[in-house]
């Protein structure tokens, strides 16, 4: 099992709203720890991290990556914003988030 990686991304979001006020999973690393994962934290966003964590050797053990993500980060109308889980954005929406995903070198 150790060329198994999941990744799992921890935005701290759902449907409901946030998930410790809907369905708390702290202490969400020592869970998958208890069952005999690898467990590697990340910042999501920050791609050298990300590749570390996937390239870095494994102790014989299968590898969960908890990527701590923000939810439509980049776009302000979508950052941190539960209701974004459910809505699609509308020509309007697409074009400001463009925008701004390209000021920030994200597009």
């Amino acid at each position: 099992l150790e060329a198994l990686t999941v990744i799992v991304d921890r935005n701290r979001l759902q449907i409901l709203g946030r998930t410790e006020d809907v369905l708390a999973l702290e202490p969400f690393a020592d869970k998958w720890a208890a069952f005999g994962w690898d467990v590697v934290e990340v910042d999501g966003h920050d791609h050298d991290a990300l590749r570390d964590a996937l390239t870095g050797a494994h102790p014989g053990r299968p590898r969960a990556v908890i990527a701590h993500t923000t939810k439509g980060k980049g776009v302000d109308f979508m950052e941190d914003k539960v209701e974004w889980h459910t809505l699609s954005p509308n020509a309007e929406h697409l074009a400001s988030a463009l925008a701004q995903l390209q000021e920030d070198g994200h597009a």
